[in-house]
């Protein structure tokens, strides 16, 4: 990770620590144990003492949204997601299909792990720009949610893709369909983030390789499922 990255690999999910002159953001907000992992990240860094401005999330998922009110209230920091997983960061989504049991199992999370729903400070439309980390943009890459977003830095050449695609153990492959709300979708999002300037991209769910080394299993996966189409 650039000195300016952390890479925070929590149970299930790894979610994001940006550093710029103004403090710290984090790129969605871990699920178990992730406060205790984010300090002791934090610690190992030097930055404990940094103070955390935002919280940018990828989409509404509870592995993803778990911690946004317990840390935007720790840290006085601001939340932004995309707008239209709305009803997802206030639990009540209407999951369809066989994505049904996501939503049971987000039903059961939210009473286990005490969920606190919310409406975030900003809700982004697609193609948002955001000051943060030299200059963020929203893309948005629908599928895995109606409003599933990345964030591109274009000085930096990075993706940060949710769950755009999952490479862990280094096999890439879309999320598990019972995730995803509006799968035909994903196709597109994939081509629609490798038309991007990038050197690499950042997933929610991988394995511990360069940004670089995620990029080009993302470029397999799109030949898969290109050629699947023919």
């Amino acid at each position: 990770m650039a000195d300016d990255l952390i890479a925070v690999r929590a149970p299930v999910v790894t979610f994001y620590v940006l550093k710029d002159d103004a403090g710290l953001y984090l790129i969605d907000t871990g699920f178990l144990t992730a406060p205790r992992l984010l300090r002791r990240e934090l610690r190992r860094r030097g930055w404990e003492h940094l103070p955390i401005r935002g919280i940018l999330l990828t989409h509404g998922h509870l592995d993803h949204v778990l911690n946004a009110v317990p840390f935007a209230e720790k840290f006085g920091a601001w939340i932004a997601g995309p707008r239209a997983d709305a009803d997802h960061y206030l639990g009540r989504w209407p999951y369809r299909g066989i994505s049904r049991v996501t939503g049971v199992l987000e039903g059961v999370g939210r009473a286990l792990f005490r969920y606190r729903p919310f409406t975030p400070d900003r809700l982004l439309d697609p193609d948002a720009e955001l000051d943060v980390w030299g200059g963020l943009q929203a893309v948005h890459l629908p599928g895995h949610t109606a409003g599933h977003t990345g964030y591109y830095s274009p000085t930096r050449k990075l993706l940060f893709s949710g769950d755009l695609f999952n490479d862990q153990p280094g096999w890439p492959f879309r999320p598990p369909p019972i995730f995803n709300s509006f799968p035909k979708q994903i196709p597109g999002s994939i081509a629609k983030a490798l038309s991007l300037d990038l050197a690499g991209v950042l997933p929610a769910h991988c394995d511990d390789q360069p940004p670089a080394v995620h990029l080009a299993r993302l470029r397999r996966l799109h030949e898969r499922l290109t050629s699947r189409r023919r």
